[in-house]
């Protein structure tokens, strides 16, 4: 009875103690072409966990989402990991992309870009290697949309680059 009581202590220490985790690592991409600014508005989503635990390992920092002390890092960070592991050409052009921002939700981060004008696409590429670094299972889930037309595709790690005609 003892070894029993001893393995349930030891066994509840390890399930209480133990992070929550997630058995996959997914985000996703919405690049959707705006025509009256002929701008790309791009918004990407991640676990907040998976995208944090990257950026850390990244550039050597300690940031943690939701605290305040570290939202200029973690812009800083976004903006210099998103001009790296995110590419966009319209028409054969690679496109200026600007870092907007993020927004937190509870376990989730949406992040905010927005490309150069750029006149209405025939034919979109793109480089996405998001987390790709971090975790060799990434699944990126990329949706493009012109003119209402809306393609979807799924990128998982090592693939990181995407076409579709318009």
């Amino acid at each position: 009875m003892k070894k029993f009581f001893l393995l349930f202590t030891f066994l509840l220490t390890f399930v209480v103690s133990a992070k929550p985790i997630h058995p996959y690592h997914v985000g996703s991409v919405e690049i959707n072409y705006n025509a009256k600014t002929k701008t790309f508005e791009i918004s990407a989503k991640f676990f907040l966990d998976d995208l944090e635990n990257s950026l850390n390992a990244k550039y050597n920092k300690t940031l943690h989402f939701g605290e305040e002390k570290s939202k200029a890092g973690l812009d800083q960070a976004l903006e210099n990991y998103f001009a790296e592991y995110f590419k966009l050409k319209s028409n054969n052009k690679f496109l200026k992309i600007n870092y907007l921002g993020f927004e937190e939700d509870k376990e989730s981060v949406n992040v905010y870009l927005e490309s150069e004008a750029t006149e209405i696409p025939k034919k979109v590429e793109t480089a996405v290697s998001l987390l790709y670094s971090f975790f060799d299972d990434q699944m990126n889930i990329v949706h493009i949309i012109v003119n209402g037309e809306r393609k979807s595709s799924k990128l998982n790690y090592p693939d990181r680059y995407l076409y579709q005609i318009f």
